[in-house]
């Protein structure tokens, strides 16, 4: 096998934008269309408009000069901020999409899973679609029999293994679409972030696979937000910013310069931030930090009460906010969801547009974190913003008991008693 599995070289990727598009209800009024249409860009030029063949055609690159090589057995993170290129990457690399520019080379079997259910057949069954996936990935039917049963198992569908999978539900859909690209023994496999869709146990399960998958020498491009999990699936990471390699290195310096990245943009104006995902009908725009005397405040102490206020920018049906801190390797701490109601939860006619979550002790570790914030809506994600906040976290106690930072990042602290032989 060569030395090589993966070689791309000066890959850039430049996509339209902007602009209604034009319908025609008669081929004619297309014809005249596309006479006027030179005419209409001189037009720009001469009236300063635009200065050149970018504004003109209204373009972005989201990849640009984009160069590297990966190794036989190489489990590589792409990490980068919303619309930093990642998923476009991968979708070349999968042969979805054409570059503009470069080249990228690739020397084995490929297996992707860039979205729910990607290279299925809506109106087939889960084991025609089976079946089509292995033909796809140049597999004889005596090789895709032989791992058939593995892979409903893995799925937990066998009871629907015959029904199209257009009646399958998005959990349903992503546990054998994982389980198809995991299985046919792919020498390549492109994972874009889809295992969210699943649920926490098979979630895990999907881990260990992928991790089983390193383990026998495969190559694994990931793509995820979770930092901490690249740094358990990943010895090497690339930081993508802009659509530029910002950073090829080991994952831990990949994921430190990413994280110093958010840092630097979280005192910018949320409203301004354009890295977010969502539809956007209600967007965040400012996050408020107290210790409870409502003076807005970027230090809090452990053991002390602490306010977080969520400002949006409307309302949709069944609004909700969640938000999570992660510590300085940007691992998950833990998550706040206002969908899970408590009994001192309350309803405030007078609230206005922001969400507010009070806590009578902060119970994590002493250290900085940077705080992820979701506005869901609509049964849909509205908006998403990774480092919306940055707080550092001091000294201090929980139930008498004092609490002071630790190396090597942050966690939780659980009030607890101990009883002591004499």
């Amino acid at each position: 096998m060569s030395d090589v599995v993966i070689r791309v070289e000066g890959l850039g990727k430049q996509y339209h934008i902007g602009g209604p598009q034009k319908s025609y209800d008669r081929l004619g009024e297309q014809l005249v269309d596309m006479v006027k249409s030179p005419f209409r860009r001189t037009s720009k030029l001469l009236r300063g408009q635009a200065t050149g063949a970018t504004e003109l055609d209204e373009t972005i690159w989201a990849l640009q000069d984009v160069s590297f090589e990966i190794k036989p057995g190489e489990v590589v993170g792409i990490i980068g901020r919303n619309g930093a290129g990642k998923s476009t990457l991968l979708k070349i690399l999968s042969e979805i999409t054409e570059p503009t520019e470069g080249y990228a080379d690739i020397y084995g079997r490929v297996g992707s899973l860039l979205e729910v259910g990607t290279g299925f057949h809506p109106e087939l069954t889960g084991r025609e679609n089976i079946y089509l996936n292995g033909a796809i990935l140049g597999m004889k039917k005596t090789e895709i029999e032989h791992k058939f049963d593995e892979i409903v198992a893995f799925a937990e569908i066998d009871k629907f293994i015959d029904t199209p999978v257009k009646h399958y539900s998005s959990g349903m859909y992503v546990r054998l679409a994982f389980a198809v690209a995991a299985h046919l023994e792919p020498e390549i496999l492109l994972v874009d972030e889809v295992l969210a869709v699943g649920d926490i146990a098979f979630q895990k399960k999907c881990l260990g696979k992928m991790d089983d998958i390193a383990q026998q020498g495969r190559t694994v491009l990931f793509v995820s937000h979770n930092m901490g999990l690249m740094q358990q699936l990943c010895q090497r990471g690339i930081f993508l910013q802009q659509g530029t390699i910002a950073v090829d290195g080991s994952m831990t310096e990949a994921v430190n310069t990413y994280l110093q990245t958010l840092e630097q943009m979280a005192p910018r104006d949320l409203a301004e931030r354009t890295d977010r995902r969502g539809v956007g009908q209600v967007r965040l725009i400012k996050v408020e930090i107290s210790n409870g005397t409502y003076a807005s405040l970027s230090i809090l102490k452990t053991g002390e009460p602490a306010h977080f206020v969520f400002h949006v920018t409307g309302k949709v049906p069944n609004m909700s906010c969640v938000f999570g801190f992660h510590d300085g390797q940007g691992r998950d701490i833990t998550w706040l969801d206002s969908r899970v109601h408590g009994p001192e939860d309350t309803l405030d006619s007078n609230l206005g547009l922001k969400f507010v979550c009070e806590m009578d002790q902060l119970l994590i570790w002493p250290g900085r974190y940077s705080i992820d914030v979701r506005i869901i809506g609509d049964n849909v994600l509205q908006d998403h913003i990774e480092g919306a906040v940055f707080i550092d976290v001091a000294d201090g106690q929980v139930d008498g008991r004092p609490e002071s930072y630790r190396e090597g990042g942050g966690g939780v602290c659980l009030p607890h008693r101990w009883i002591l032989p004499t």
